[in-house]
This record gives structure tokens, C-alpha cells and sequence, in this order.
């Protein structure tokens, strides 16, 4: 599966809200990146939050601040900040930072 992505000019990871740790999760799909192959971190990334229908703006803001990388909250049930991701993806592929 990882051979796949060697190919991809940036990587997203998707993690749910609910999540007990996304930290500790994101860490987690990172070091199997590195022990993979070191050079998939040099890639740009987005962590993307998912399910963030679930909680409200204020828990939101208080998870943000927690989470040391890039990211975006959103929702596909409710749409919520999809415009937003597709911007970012965007931006990340034609390296617009």
C-alpha cells in the first residue's frame, strides 16, 4: 500500500474527531511513513479532522490549539469547510503556501 504513495505530491490524513488521541494518531501513520521510506515526510501535509460536526466551535478552537502541524477541521455530512479542503489541497499541490 505505501509503495502507492511514493507517486503523490502531497499527502492528507484523515482523522477523526472522536478520535481518543489524534496526536498521538497522526504520530502514529507518521512514523510508519518513516519507517517506510524517511523521504514520504519531506511531502507536503495537511491533517485533516474529520466528523467535526460532532463537536462545537469552541472545542474546536480548544483542539486547535493542541495540534502542532497543519490542519483543517470538516464535515461531509454537513459539508463544512469542504471548500476550504478543496482550497488546501489545491494549494499544497501547486505548492502555494
Amino acid at each position: 500500500f505505501l509503495r502507492h504513495i511514493e507517486r503523490n505530491t502531497c499527502l492528507l490524513f484523515l482523522i477523526a474527531v472522536d478520535s481518543d488521541d489524534i496526536m498521538k494518531e497522526y504520530e502514529t501513520l507518521l512514523s510508519e511513513l518513516k519507517k517506510y521510506n524517511p523521504e514520504l515526510l519531506d511531502k507536503d501535509k495537511l491533517l485533516v479532522i474529520t466528523k467535526s460536526d460532532m463537536i462545537d466551535l469552541e472545542l474546536e478552537e480548544e483542539m486547535s490549539k493542541m495540534i502542532n502541524t497543519k490542519h483543517l477541521f470538516i464535515s461531509s455530512f454537513t459539508n463544512q469547510k469542504l471548500i476550504e479542503l478543496k482550497d488546501a489541497i489545491w494549494s499544497l499541490l501547486t505548492n502555494k503556501k
